[in-house]
């Protein structure tokens, strides 16, 4: 692969990105529109850090990341779509899945955690699904993040050398290392039965991260233009008198010296 890009480079640009991020959801606020972007990928691909990359500057009131566990035993018995409507975006909001119902169009088939008939179910109805979604006027994006299996097992060992990363790596991401081109596989079964005009897949290459996610969040800020500029800056009035210390408290026990 080609040279990673640089930490000052990168930091510069997502700034910019995440100023116009800000203006997206003003207006998606201006609008009372609804966004919803999923974030699909092979495990260690980078999804939670561009999902931080995009949330971290934006009004956590209007922006939601939803990232769900395993289903418990009254889900199990559901509809399977049924549990992620909860999550769903109202107006004025952005929703970031970290994973989604395609779930059972990849590690569940792979892992055998669905039945073939429960799998070949959710090819039919995932697109129906999508298009009452869009019909509705909710905005639907979906994002496959690309890694090759060279850089995914670099990744991997990362994970498991640091004491900080070790909890990311889970038993299924341990099987998951043998079954690249099974994964592969599956996935191009998925984009020929759920890539749809109201709800499209895009691939993007997160060999470098960082560049990843600075293509990835100019091309929803494309695919997504709604904007409305931040108000003037705002002028604070002068304290009346000097400004005071905060007062300490015989009851609670203070932390740390005051500067």
């Amino acid at each position: 692969m080609g040279k990673r890009m640089k930490r000052k480079q990168y930091e510069e640009t997502l700034r910019a990105l995440q100023e116009a991020l800000l203006a997206l959801q003003l207006g998606i606020q201006a609008r009372g529109a609804r966004l919803l972007v999923l974030f699909e990928g092979r495990d260690a691909a980078g999804k939670g850090g561009v999902i931080h990359a995009i949330a971290e500057r934006l009004n956590p009131r209007h922006c939601r990341v939803v990232a769900l566990g395993k289903p418990d035993e009254r889900e199990r018995g559901q509809w399977y779509f049924q549990r992620y409507v909860a999550h769903l975006p109202t107006a004025g909001e952005i929703v970031l899945f970290d994973r989604s119902w395609y779930n059972r169009a990849g590690v569940e088939r792979v892992m055998g955690f669905c039945t073939p008939e429960e799998y070949r179910r959710f090819l039919r109805q995932a697109p129906r699904f999508e298009r009452m979604l869009a019909e509705d006027g909710i905005l639907i994006l979906k994002y496959w993040l690309a890694v090759s299996q060279e850089e995914q097992e670099r990744r991997f060992a990362e994970r498991a050398a640091d004491p900080l990363k070790r909890h990311k790596l889970s038993p299924i991401d341990l099987a998951a290392r043998e079954r690249y081109e099974e994964y592969t596989r599956l996935r191009e079964a998925m984009f020929r039965a759920t890539h749809r005009p109201w709800a499209p897949w895009f691939l993007v290459d997160f060999e470098d991260q960082r560049r990843g996610r600075l293509n990835l969040i100019q091309h929803l800020l494309e695919r997504v233009p709604i904007r409305a500029e931040p108000g003037p800056p705002i002028l604070l009035p002068p304290l009346p008198g000097a400004p005071r210390a905060e007062r300490r408290s015989a009851r609670v026990e203070w932390v740390g010296e005051a500067a």
